[in-house]
């Protein structure tokens, strides 16, 4: 069991919602526009970064007029101990600033990762193979944050090096090299591994899908496309010989800010992007369960399923309950009914969402 006793007060257009007694599965059933999403993207906010949407806290705000909102949960991470509280807010007078707390002391919301690993699927992800490289590289930075929480510190220094070197770079003076050597190092570091854990994930995840049967969901093949080198000492170098072409281009050509993830699909050999709509949908399932099969190893793990099963067909559904139970992950999914859930329905936990409101069933 991961989380329980969910709370969500001025979310979207939850003003008041309490979810108890959760289980394995818990199915969230309701018409479109209820707000089962709605509670998928805030227990999305007990993992560092801006939850499963990218929204800024102002979307997310409800009823309350002043931007506030809450979400607090309980972790259970072992039979015998007391639940760890989780809280995840804002206050009226910072309404654009994100506050988390730990058993009720005030700490970063990277400190989150620590204590659970969450994995989400959307329909807006159906799209990653042909979106762009962004979109991909944030994609394998949540995967590797699941398994590694240091990856989180190690994108936002590398970021905000990055920021300042490009800051440099586009100022109309030369910039001196002294700064550049500063700033440079940083990104070195940080950098180095940044890469290291997104080639590092890739790998584990060909490990873990091999061990899968490649039937009935495609089985992917991942590759890592590093945008410079991965050792540090090699990649200040190569920053430092960049220089000249990066100062004409006012901004940083070279590092893992232009990684790429490269994803085909085995047996036919055939770039994702260029794969049926069904096929992708296959493939980016896979990749799901491979990676929640790691990322329950150590901490407890979730696994938000937004509008999947109603998607696929019989077979398909059903390998994807039996590959859900033996991934030792708490499920969170949605739908409009509950008949793709039958095979499930005795051992999940269901409620109702109804224009923000929920009812267990």
């Amino acid at each position: 069991m991961a989380l329980n006793q969910i709370t969500l007060s001025h979310f979207r257009n939850h003003a008041e919602t309490r979810l108890d007694d959760t289980r394995r599965f818990n199915l969230l059933v309701g018409e479109n526009g209820a707000g089962k999403t709605n509670i998928l993207e805030a227990i999305s906010l007990f993992a560092p970064g801006r939850g499963l949407r990218r929204a800024a806290l102002a979307e997310m705000a409800g009823s309350s007029g002043d931007g506030e909102l809450a979400i607090g949960a309980s972790l259970a991470t072992e039979p015998d101990q007391e639940p760890v509280r989780l809280g995840s807010y804002t206050k009226p007078a910072q309404p654009g600033r994100r506050l988390v707390r730990i058993n009720g002391s005030e700490t970063s919301a990277v400190s989150l990762g620590e204590w659970l690993a969450i994995g989400w699927l959307t329909p807006a992800m159906d799209r990653l193979f042909t979106d762009s490289a962004g979109a991909r590289r944030r994609f394998v930075d949540r995967m590797a944050l699941a398994v590694d929480p240091l990856h989180a510190r190690h994108a936002t220094r590398y970021e905000a090096a990055l920021r300042e070197r490009n800051r440099l770079l586009s100022d109309e003076r030369e910039p001196e090299a002294a700064w550049l050597d500063g700033v440079e190092t940083q990104m070195a570091e940080h950098g180095a591994a940044l890469a290291a854990g997104r080639a590092g994930l890739i790998s584990r995840i060909m490990e873990e899908l091999a061990t899968l049967p490649s039937e009935p969901f495609a089985r992917p093949a991942l590759s890592y496309a590093a945008g410079a080198p991965i050792m540090q000492s090699d990649l200040a170098e190569a920053l430092r010989d960049n220089r000249r072409k990066d100062r004409a281009a006012s901004r940083t050509l070279i590092g893992p800010h232009r990684d790429e993830l490269e994803v085909a699909m085995e047996g036919k050999n055939a770039p994702a992007a260029s794969c049926s709509t069904g096929e992708q949908k296959a493939m980016l399932i896979a990749i799901i369960l491979a990676h929640a099969n790691l990322a329950a190893r150590g901490r407890p793990n979730l696994l938000l399923l937004d509008e999947v099963a109603a998607h696929l067909d019989p077979i398909r559904r059903e390998a994807l309950f039996e590959r859900l139970r033996d991934s030792g992950a708490q499920v969170w999914l949605t739908g409009t009914e509950l008949a793709p859930f039958e095979a499930i329905r005795e051992e999940a936990a269901v409620w109702r969402v109804v224009d923000g409101r929920v009812e267990r069933f």
